[in-house]
């Protein structure tokens, strides 16, 4: 091998080298609040430090929905990375308190399956990540607003979802409660 060939070859090698994912790569990891929904980061050695002895009460607005009505709503997932992550950081599971306030065009998560089926032609993608949320304390609240002006009616809502007023009702009352407003 020449000495052009040679270099060639070694530049390959390293670009290989350098594009592989090391061994060594972070995976996020659900749990352990939430088990099937938010896989997050362990960060090892951050310099803004998470306060372990204090409470944290966040509240989730989640207004928007996915085009695709197959597919589940991600702000509600974010609500177990919250739960999570902080977890993981070794906040006490029981100074983790959250609540959902769904509104808008999010509203479709909260129908039982059988009337999402009717209305969308699929099941309810989001019912699993709303039994979930439950599962670990989340409040999960609709806008009676949002929920009668698109025929979403009481009876068919998940089990797991109350009924507020309105959205700003519910957002308001939570944060004069200690709630903080989740801006993500």
């Amino acid at each position: 091998m020449n000495h052009g060939s040679h270099t060639l070859a070694t530049l390959a090698v390293l670009a290989c080298a350098m594009s592989a994912p090391s061994a060594a790569q972070p995976v996020p990891r659900a749990g352990p609040v939430i088990r099937d929904f938010g896989p997050v980061y362990d960060i090892v050695a951050p310099t803004f430090s998470t306060p372990t002895n204090r409470a944290y009460r966040l509240v989730f607005e989640v207004a928007l929905a996915p085009a695709d009505s197959t597919a589940p709503n991600e702000r509600l997932i974010t609500v177990a990375r919250f739960l999570n992550m902080h977890a993981r950081a070794g906040v006490p599971r029981d100074s983790l308190e959250a609540a959902v306030v769904i509104h808008g065009p999010a509203a479709r998560a909260a129908l039982r399956d059988d009337t999402y089926m009717t209305r969308f032609g699929v099941g309810n993608p989001d019912l699993r990540i709303l039994q979930a949320l439950h599962e670990a304390g989340v409040r999960v609240i609709l806008c009676g607003q949002s929920s009668m002006s698109r025929g979403f009616y009481p009876d068919l809502l998940a089990p797991q979802v109350e009924l507020a007023l309105s959205a700003m009702t519910a957002l308001t009352v939570l944060q004069q409660d200690g709630y903080v407003l989740n801006p993500f």
